[in-house]
């Protein structure tokens, strides 16, 4: 079954990718890597979350938005590949979570994102991943991912 194929069995449809937001692209390609810039959770009902983990929103919540993020990171893979079964490995995510001091989910906040690459990519999804907490992020989005994918030589 191709990446595509479980993105369709999964109920979920694919958006266009987000545009960078300034003088950078959405990714480089060097060798066999794709390095994805960094994305925030996608817009519901045209309103992009604003707010932090902990105060404004719940750990269930940053679940929803990292899992977003990693849509959209999928979607720049789509966009550069053209097939997503082009990609061999998720080899890292980094995610910065927008939390109070206080909050301390940060890693059940990521899983949203890890979850999402295994049940899209199976094995070759599974990754290492680092998880920061901010004290402010862009935009005041809750949560930023960016990662690193290995893809077949052309």
């Amino acid at each position: 079954m191709t990446p595509e194929e479980r993105i369709s069995e999964l109920g979920i449809s694919l958006p266009e990718c987000s545009n960078p937001a300034a003088n950078y692209t959405n990714a480089v390609h060097t060798g066999n890597l794709l390095y994805l810039a960094g994305k925030a959770p996608r817009a519901v009902d045209g309103v992009l979350p604003k707010g932090r983990l902990g105060l404004e929103f719940d750990t269930e919540q940053g679940y929803v938005f990292a899992r977003s993020a990693a849509l959209d990171l999928i979607a720049v893979i789509k966009s550069e590949l053209t097939e997503l079964s082009m990609l061999t490995r998720v080899v890292e995510i980094q995610g910065f979570v927008n939390a109070t001091p206080e909050f301390e989910e940060h890693a059940t906040v990521l899983n949203g994102a890890s979850d999402l690459m295994v049940e899209v990519f199976g094995d070759v999804g599974v990754h290492a991943r680092s998880v920061f907490g901010a004290s402010s992020l862009r935009g005041n989005v809750p949560v930023i991912l960016k990662a690193v994918v290995e893809v077949k030589s052309k």
